[in-house]
This record gives C-alpha cells, structure tokens and sequence, in this order.
C-alpha cells in the first residue's frame, strides 16, 4: 500500500492529474470486472484480505462511482477550487472501501469502516452548497460514530469467545441469552444506522441535500451498502440470537418504508425526495437480509448494486437541473421537457428503473426479496404490495412534477445537456439493464 502511495504522487503532482486519477478508477473497475471469471468462494486470501461474489461484486461498484463522481465534479476542476484536494479525497475514500470490502479480519473492517467517514465528511463540509452542511456534517458523524462504540466492544467480545477474529472462522455457537442479547444489538447497531434503517435515518436526507453531487453519488452508491455488507459478515455470529429477534427489524422496516413512502409524495426538495426514496428501498433489503434465507441474501446484494447505480444516476440528473435552474425546489422545476428536451428520456429510463419496471436490475432484487419477506411470514404481503405500490407513486409523481406542467417563467430559453453529462447518464443506465444479463455469479455466492 505504501508503495502504491509513493507511485501515485506524482500522478496528483501532473497538470493532468484529474483525468489520470478518473481513468484510474475506470481500469480498476475493468480489472475487478475481468477478475469475476473464475472467482470462487473464497480468492486472493492473505492475512488481510480476501474477495468472494460479495465483496467483489460491491468493490466493483466502488470503484465505477468513484470514477463516476470523478466525471460528474469537473466543476470543482474547472473552477480550481481545491481540485487536488478534492481527488485525494476521493482517492483515499476509496482506499477505506477497498479496506472495508476486502478484509477477512474484523479489526481491520472496523477500522477502514470508520476512517471512511473523515474524506466523506470533508466532502459534505468542504464542497457542500448552504450553510447548513455544517450541520449535516456533524449529524453524519454523530449518528455514526454513536452506534460504532458498541460495535467496537462486541468485535471485542467476539475475540474473547473464539479467540480469532477472522470473518470465515466463525461457528455460531452463543445460544439466546441475556448477555447473547446484548452482544447482538451491539453487533447490528452501526450497521442498522449506516444503512439507514427507519428511526435512525434522519441523517441521510440532511446530508443528500447539503453534499455535492460527487457526495450524493458516493453516499448513495456505496457507503449505504457498507450497513448491508457488515449485516452479512456477522450474520454467522448471531444466527441463533437472529432467528429470535430479527422479527422486530422486519417489522420496523416495512411499517416505516411505508410511512417513508407517503413521506416521499410530500417533498419540495428534489434530492430530498430521492434521498428518502433510498431509505424505504434499502428498508427492504434489510427485511430481506433479516429473514437469514438463500433469497433474501442472494436478492439483497442485487438490490444494493442495482440501487446504488439508480440512485447515483437520479443525483446527477438533480444536479442538471439545479445547475441550470439555480434551485432544488419541485415548484420551480416543472416542466422540464420544454426546458430540457434532451433529458427527458434520461428521467423517464432512470424513474422507471427505480420503479423496478424491466430489464432493470430492480426487477430482479425486488421480485427476489418479495419472495423471501412473503415466505418468511405471509402477512407481510399486505405491507409490501403498499410499499411497492407506493414506490411507483412516488416515482411517477417525480417524473410527472418536474417534466410535465408550465416551467418557470424565469426560464426564457431551452438549454440542452453537454457530451459529458449524457455520458455520465449512459453509464449509469447501461450497466443498471444489462447486468441482468448475466446473475449467475450474484445468485451462486451463498
């Protein structure tokens, strides 16, 4: 790692620093791609790291949004505010993914899971819009860093039962206990709150709103699924704890992705909007991930890749428009298709697909974890037919508000997109639709 440092200097030294360091995260993304022919359940295992379907399949989504928020903030390079700060951090962000996804050893999961907090809050404060970022900042740091103290002393306790603290070392044997209890809410709590789960969420929204776009993309496509990612590291050591109260999760999960979702038809603020949209969806791989069964997990892991692209792609089209009109707000940015002809088709692709219409990969995650939430318990089908129903309300009405109706009279002229803009889109979308294509490796990693 050190040396690796010490060759990139003089990439962050060049005049072209930001182009290299943007092709940079495309190639690894290619070489992680190419690495899936022949991955096993288990490769590349050290004393560190190790990579399986799972890990592999989320590093490969790290590393296409982090050249993607690369792509999408040349505004921060064209304006010469900080860029050669802005790339390290973005760099270094990834670094703490690449640490947190591949490791096999929980300490060192720990620590890369709470050092990638500093360059994320660094991004909301340094680059954010309004003066509340601030604020936001210090929600996002205290809402994690207050579950993360628990979490640290269960890893504690987890190496004083079985002397190891090795990810694939594990044997569930701690039967339903007081004390089993408590080392169960302590393991799940960081993670619950990184996720977000409902009650504990009210920090994403403040920070979607206040972060750039490269913050957005980045908080959506990826740090919310380091919650689902940890849940399925240590479901192994809470198996029998789970199979007793994982019930209250689910629970809490569909009720509040329901009333997330009516929250959702009554925004103003376009980011908002999309960012309460991720809280009902990643509700629902956390149902799913809870009912511990081979389709719950197998449909989660779709869910999260197919949502991290989806959500990403909505940020930049939110930041279209703010760029252009000047404003988040829903009563200004109407009528759309007048204003900006040409991303229409880009809004109706990605609302679509975050409705779960075909042949997005939505489809198949949803589809898979309605399967495992009904075959869990059946009344849950009442919960989750409203909650998918009123997901395609809350989508339509994002598409119809800011696309159809008279704009704004303070826009006089039509204004198109830029090459790199429709760029961006398209690598968003492509990958959403055709990764359909081929799940075979996603639905074989349990």
């Amino acid at each position: 790692m050190f040396f690796c440092l010490v060759f990139l200097i003089p990439i962050f030294l060049s005049k072209n620093f930001w182009w290299l360091v943007q092709n940079l995260f495309f190639i690894m993304s290619f070489v992680v791609l190419f690495s899936y022919c022949g991955l096993h359940y288990l490769s590349g295992t050290g004393y560190f790291f190790g990579v399986d379907v799972l890990s592999n399949s989320l590093i490969l989504l790290s590393f296409w949004i982090c050249g993607l928020m690369m792509m999408g903030s040349t505004s921060v390079y064209s304006g010469q505010s900080n860029s050669i700060i802005f790339a390290l951090l973005i760099f270094f962000l990834m670094v703490f993914l690449f640490g947190s996804f591949a490791s096999t050893d929980l300490l060192f999961f720990y620590v890369s899971f709470e050092a990638k907090i500093i360059p994320t809050f660094m991004l909301v404060v340094g680059w954010g819009y309004q003066p509340e970022r601030l604020q936001a900042g210090v929600y996002l740091l205290f809402y994690t860093l207050f579950a993360s103290l628990p979490l640290l002393l269960g890893l504690m306790y987890v190496y004083i039962y079985w002397g190891v603290i090795s990810f694939f070392m594990f044997v569930p044997s701690i039967e339903f206990s007081f004390v089993s209890v408590i080392w169960y809410f302590s393991l799940i709590g960081a993670f619950l709150v990184k996720m977000p789960m409902y009650l504990v969420h009210l920090w994403l929204p403040k920070a979607h709103v206040e972060a750039p776009v490269s913050g957005s993309m980045i908080l959506a496509g990826v740090l919310l699924k380091l919650g689902g990612y940890g849940l399925y590291r240590v479901f192994p050591l809470i198996l029998f704890v789970g199979n007793s109260l994982n019930f209250i999760w689910i629970v809490l999960s569909l009720v509040g992705g329901i009333v997330i979702s009516m929250v959702c038809l009554r925004q103003t603020d376009l980011k908002s909007l999309i960012a309460y949209s991720s809280v009902a969806h990643m509700g629902v791989i956390l149902c799913g991930g809870m009912t511990m069964g081979v389709w719950g997990m197998e449909a989660g892991l779709v869910l999260m890749v197919a949502h991290g692209l989806c959500s990403s792609g909505l940020f930049v089209l939110a930041n279209i428009c703010y760029e252009r009109t000047g404003t988040r707000s829903l009563l200004i940015n109407k009528g759309l298709l007048s204003f900006m002809p040409s991303m229409s088709l880009w809004w109706f692709l990605l609302c679509s697909s975050n409705m779960a219409a075909p042949p997005s990969l939505n489809l198949v995650g949803e589809v898979g974890l309605l399967n495992s939430i009904v075959g869990w318990n059946f009344m849950s089908m009442y919960f989750l037919a409203f909650l998918f129903f009123l997901s395609a309300c809350y989508t339509l009405y994002l598409f119809s508000l800011t696309q159809h109706g008279k704009f704004s009279g303070g826009l006089y002229s039509c204004c198109s997109g830029v090459l790199r803009e429709y760029v961006i889109l398209f690598l968003h979308w492509f990958p959403l639709n055709c990764l359909i294509l081929k799940l075979d490796p996603v639905l074989n990693w349990l």
